[in-house]
């Protein structure tokens, strides 16, 4: 995908759901940070906000095996924000895909439904250096 191609859909992106999926992220993020013991998760969902605000040309790959500690808070995360968060690109997924140029946009938010469901042990990177979650 060339740069042009990118940049077009990142703006229309933002313009039709980037900007308030990647609201809800700030807002976790912030209350995260609020209650001291979360500030990990905090800073995930801020981490997140920024590819939810400009997706295209990046990808989400795992950082590595993950330890009980991150397990453990990926289901505090699924069951307080991350579930929520889904559903909020779930219900902004689907009208994208009413209009032919809305299908890419549409398939992006669901490929976001991973990483916010579960953000720990994940790192945002750009996409020309991976084909799918395999570094070239």
């Amino acid at each position: 995908m060339t740069d042009l191609v990118r940049g077009i859909l990142n703006i229309i992106w933002l313009l039709f759901g980037g900007l308030w999926l990647a609201l809800g992220y700030v807002l976790a993020g912030i209350i995260c940070c609020v209650l001291i013991v979360t500030i990990p998760f905090g800073i995930a969902s801020f981490r997140i906000a920024g590819y939810a605000l400009w997706p295209f040309g990046r990808t989400v790959v795992d950082n590595g095996p993950v330890g009980a500690f991150s397990t453990l808070g990926n289901i505090i995360w699924i069951i307080f924000a991350g579930i929520w968060i889904a559903i909020g690109h779930v219900v902004t997924a689907i009208p994208m895909f009413v209009s032919i140029i809305g299908i890419p946009l549409g398939i992006a938010n669901l490929k976001m439904i991973p990483v916010s469901l579960m953000p720990l042990g994940k790192v945002i990177v750009p996409s020309d250096n991976y084909i799918g979650n395999v570094r070239r």
